[in-house]
């Protein structure tokens, strides 16, 4: 049975975090410029003594400057959010010395194995992953429930006919809260429905049909035409895929345009600055992500989550599992300071029937019968 790591705090008891002086702070004076000498965040918890009381940091993410707000909570702010007045706490240090302490190892403390969120070196095609695997789908079973479950995906999450089937198995059974995309994943889904193609291409032989570089550009063109993929939804257009079963189950997805993108489809946000705010609603409480065959919406989702999360008062770890057929790409989003991510180097498709094989399961390990699958687990 999966179990959550148990969080244990500091002991600020001790005389060192007790002799330790309050955080220095000095107020905004211009629109979106922070003092000199503030303080920027990370993604793990993070300590400052106010008033002489140490306080967690609660939603907290990189590279953000940690503001006081006027009833004592702290705030983590991007540099365009400062407001005049908001009082920035200073300081570069990290081990208390300035009233402000990054901690590491509250998911860990007396653990012998060592550092849940410690680099995990070392993980390429050789690896095995099965345990991966089984860790992966207890996690989902147990935030589907108790947590907020976000795929990233990229548009080889819905280039085969059976995969599309199992993202529409985990939206449908509520392992899915959220989808980060861009405009590709739901429009080649949407392609997927209305041709059965993905550019063009069959998603059960891969034969490329006649005319079929055109499906992906009809596609957009519908759903421009009729507003909306809710509409095309609503009107039978689209009957199947992940964007039908995120609007019938109302699981937002949200798509960050780019510069490259054909159309788009109506619902991609193109300002980067939008989209972003619009993913940190889900990464401020997201407890699982798993991320799909996408460099750039991994590392972005990556860098917009902390290694943990209040929920319920209890502190938390957030678990992001990043998968690609790529060893370049997976050691580029540890690189960039995800630190906390669980690699799996897989051909995508593959990844997800495994995934969900695992999942149908039942505890003594025989496969559910065909009237359980298509329920809740």
């Amino acid at each position: 049975m999966f179990k959550l790591p148990r969080y244990r705090e500091p002991n600020f008891n001790t005389p060192f975090f007790m002799a330790a002086p309050d955080v220095i702070t000095a107020e905004v004076k211009q629109t979106g410029v922070a003092p000199s000498g503030y303080h920027s965040t990370s993604m793990y918890p993070e300590y400052f003594k106010i008033d002489g009381e140490w306080r967690l940091i609660e939603n907290t993410r990189m590279d953000c400057v940690p503001v006081i707000k006027k009833d004592g909570q702290i705030e983590a702010k991007e540099f365009r959010r400062l407001k005049i007045g908001d009082r920035v706490i200073l300081g570069r240090t990290e081990d208390g010395r300035e009233g402000i302490y990054l901690y590491t190892e509250g998911f860990s403390a007396g653990d012998t194995k060592g550092d849940i969120f410690a680099f995990r070196s070392g993980r390429s095609r050789e690896t095995s992953f099965s345990n991966d695997y089984l860790r992966l789908a207890q996690l989902l079973q147990h935030d589907r429930e108790h947590g907020h479950i976000v795929w990233v995906l990229g548009p080889a999450a819905v280039f085969d006919d059976e995969s599309r089937k199992v993202m529409e198995f985990m939206v449908e059974n509520r392992y899915c809260h959220a989808v980060f995309g861009g405009n590709a994943v739901a429009t080649h889904d949407i392609e997927g429905a209305l041709f059965h193609t993905a550019l063009g291409q069959d998603l059960t032989t891969t034969e490329n049909k006649p005319n079929g570089h055109y499906h992906h550009l009809d596609a957009i063109n519908l759903i421009r035409r009729l507003g909306s993929v809710e509409e095309a939804v609503k009107q039978g257009y689209i009957t199947n895929g992940l964007v039908h079963s995120c609007v019938k189950n109302k699981v937002p997805m949200v798509l960050a345009g780019s510069i490259r993108d054909d159309g788009p489809l109506p619902q991609v946000e193109s300002n980067a600055v939008e989209v972003q705010d619009t993913m940190r609603v889900h990464t401020n409480k997201a407890t699982t992500i798993v991320c799909l065959a996408t460099q750039l919406h991994t590392i972005a989702t990556g860098n917009l989550t902390p290694s943990y999360v209040v929920c319920n008062g209890e502190i938390r770890p957030v678990f992001i599992y990043a998968v690609d057929v790529s060893e370049f790409v997976l050691n580029k989003i540890t690189d960039r300071g995800t630190l906390e991510v669980t690699t799996i180097v897989s051909n995508i498709q593959d990844f997800l029937f495994k995934l969900r094989k695992i999942m149908e399961r039942d505890e003594y390990g025989y496969t559910r019968s065909n009237k359980e699958k298509s329920a809740p687990l």
